[in-house]
């Protein structure tokens, strides 16, 4: 964190200035240094990676030297990576819809580049266990990513392959439930990670239906 914490209250107190909570803030610029770290994570930072991590967390006008700034020194090394982690954590206690936004925000970096490397994956496993995501949870978000003939959509919805027909819609509507953007606009939750949870939505139903076209079942109401 030497070098980092100055920083830290640099960005923290310039996005109080126009209007953000405080813990909304801390997310935000936990979600900066550990998205450098991730993009860091096989070696090299690519543009790609870049890019979509401009995509991925919305930098507010006039900030963006200062945002640079942090992800240039964050990414140096993986280094401190996982307080990172832990500091998100402790800002979204209780909240595993939010933590698996951040996780699959990451998976996003990682993937920019055309494929995630395996240290890059064990990267996102050790993020996942700090979070608390851990086993289907995990594999779960890292199917739509890490994939060989296209991701599954059982592990998507969490499910095993011989899940039966009431148990596939179950799982389907509990995910619409819990990762419903309208859900969460009410509650305050950052913009990057509404971004997030609206991909995830449609990961989520395009998971569903492929298995219902599989299956041959008839239109399910949400």
């Amino acid at each position: 964190m030497t070098g980092l914490a100055p920083l830290y209250d640099v960005i923290a107190t310039r996005l109080a200035e126009w209007g953000a909570a405080r813990e909304p803030v801390a997310f935000t610029v936990a979600l900066i240094a550990l998205s450098a770290k991730m993009a860091r994570a096989d070696g090299v930072v690519s543009i790609d990676e870049v890019e979509m991590f401009r995509r991925i967390v919305e930098i507010p006008e006039g900030e963006e030297r200062a945002v640079e700034r942090l992800f240039d020194l964050a990414q140096r090394d993986i280094a401190g990576f996982e307080s990172h982690a832990a500091r998100i954590a402790g800002l979204a206690t209780a909240d595993p819809v939010l933590l698996g936004d951040v996780l699959e925000g990451l998976f996003h970096i990682a993937a920019a580049d055309g494929f995630v490397h395996e240290r890059e994956l064990a990267f996102l496993e050790r993020v996942g266990e700090i979070f608390g995501l851990a086993g289907p949870a995990f594999e779960r978000i890292a199917s739509g990513f890490v994939r060989r003939r296209g991701p599954d959509p059982y592990r998507i919805l969490g499910i095993p392959r011989d899940a039966d027909d009431e148990t596939v819609k179950k799982a389907w509507r509990k995910l619409v439930v819990e990762c419903h953007p309208d859900r969460h606009f009410a509650h305050g939750l950052p913009r990057e990670a509404m971004a997030i949870l609206t991909d995830r939505m449609a990961s989520i139903n395009a998971a569903f239906e492929q298995i219902r076209l599989e299956r041959g079942l008839g239109r399910v109401a949400g």
